[in-house]
């Protein structure tokens, strides 16, 4: 039985939101961040990066308090209002073809604890513990965390509904995304919205395992303050058959010191290969892979594809079992410098250009897992390798906030 809850959310003022949100900070380069920050004095960034040009000079400490003035400054000058009530938020994304409609809502620390609330991916202390100290310092998020349930014929139709009323945001993003927000305020219609949820056994993490573990952090260091928005958490929270799941694809500096004759040889032991030379070959089936190596690419296909677990079956696994660590010498997936991770949802010629300009000598291609995978992992309390996907829709930072 799954607990969703209303919240009291902060949100950019009507007439500004489309200049306020951003995307997420790590997306922007250093030439885009300079120019939001230079001529868009609106922009979600100046609370996320305040005094950007001294960010190296500056302590952690001094930094999240700079977030924090920055943040207050915001809501004194009402760029940011908060709401008068606990509601939830109906949010669609309209992006690349594809369109995602989620609702907003807190989520329970105490789900996320008795594995109401399922994780597929490991976490890193270091990160936990930044973003722990990021919530404990700031006093928000803005970032919730990506939360999948099994579709619910009844949840999917009042969304259908829902969309048919006037909603509070429908703007367009620079980077040509479509955002529209609905307000649930109505109390029926939020209690109605908690009964369903109410009925699902299970939830998915699908991205943001290191934000839910971070709030669950917080809440165990300062449970007992009687701060009630410590008990949850945000998240956005959509049908696993809406979901966009991409691998990643990996790109690696050299051969270990063989051959490209002694590397494809090698491969044939547990592959049967294809030479598809100037062909932009990505694998459309499990237990296939690409290879971009010397100008031409390659289709890979697995031998021997019986496995005594779903986890040993992963695609990421074996390309890690099979190739990476003992061909490659890739042991630290996630801290070797040899390896770099490509989103699936970037064009292949990425990694062909990457691989040409001589940056690295291999690139593999993968196919995606699909939402089955993820929750028989979850479901079973198995981790996937590291940068095992890479999922959309992506939230819009400065859109809706949750105060702490």
């Amino acid at each position: 039985m799954a607990k969703i809850v209303p919240f009291k959310a902060v949100r950019p003022a009507r007439d500004k939101v489309s200049i306020v949100t951003s995307r997420s900070y790590d997306e922007y380069s250093p030439a885009e961040l300079a120019s939001q920050l230079d001529y868009n004095p609106f922009s979600f960034l100046h609370v996320l990066n305040p005094a950007y040009v001294n960010l190296q000079k500056i302590s952690t400490d001094t930094r999240l308090k700079a977030v924090n003035l920055k943040y207050n400054e915001f809501k004194e000058s009402e760029v940011l209002k908060t709401e008068k009530q606990p509601i939830f938020f109906l949010y669609e994304i309209q992006s690349k073809g594809n369109s995602y409609t989620g609702i907003i809502a807190g989520t329970s620390i105490e789900d996320y604890r008795n594995n109401v609330i399922k994780k597929h991916e490991d976490t890193l202390s270091y990160r936990v513990d930044y973003f722990k100290e990021y919530l404990s310092k700031t006093g928000f998020n803005t970032e919730p965390v990506l939360i999948t349930y099994p579709e619910k014929k009844e949840i999917t139709e009042w969304i259908v509904k829902k969309k048919k009323e006037h909603p509070l945001y429908l703007f367009s993003s620079l980077n040509k995304d479509r955002h529209i927000l609905w307000r649930i305020k109505d109390s029926e219609e939020i209690a109605w919205v908690q009964e369903q949820f109410e009925a699902i056994d299970s939830l998915y993490i699908a991205d943001g395992h290191h934000r839910s573990a971070s709030a669950n952090m917080l809440h165990e260091q300062e449970s007992g303050t009687g701060n009630e928005n410590l008990n949850y958490f945000m998240s956005f929270l959509i049908a696993e058959t809406d979901l966009k799941i991409y691998e990643y694809n990996r790109i690696i500096r050299d051969l270990n010191k063989v051959t490209k004759e002694q590397f494809i040889n090698a491969l044939s032991n547990d592959f049967t290969i294809e030479n598809k030379h100037q062909e932009l070959w990505k694998p459309k089936n499990k237990f296939s892979f690409g290879m971009y190596l010397d100008g031409e690419f390659y289709a890979l296909h697995l031998k021997e594809t019986n496995f005594s677990s779903s986890y040993e079956a992963l695609d990421a696994k074996i390309l890690y079992d099979k190739v990476l660590r003992p061909m490659l010498g890739i042991i630290d997936l996630r801290n070797d410098e040899r390896i770099e991770y490509i989103p699936g949802s970037k064009p292949i010629t990425d990694i062909k250009k990457m691989v040409d300009e001589g940056k690295f000598e291999v690139g593999f291609m993968l196919c995606p897992p699909t939402i089955n995978d993820i929750k028989e992992l979850a479901d079973n309390n198995l981790i996937m390798p590291p940068k095992s996907t890479y999922i959309e829709p992506k939230f819009r930072s400065g859109l809706v906030i949750y105060e702490l």
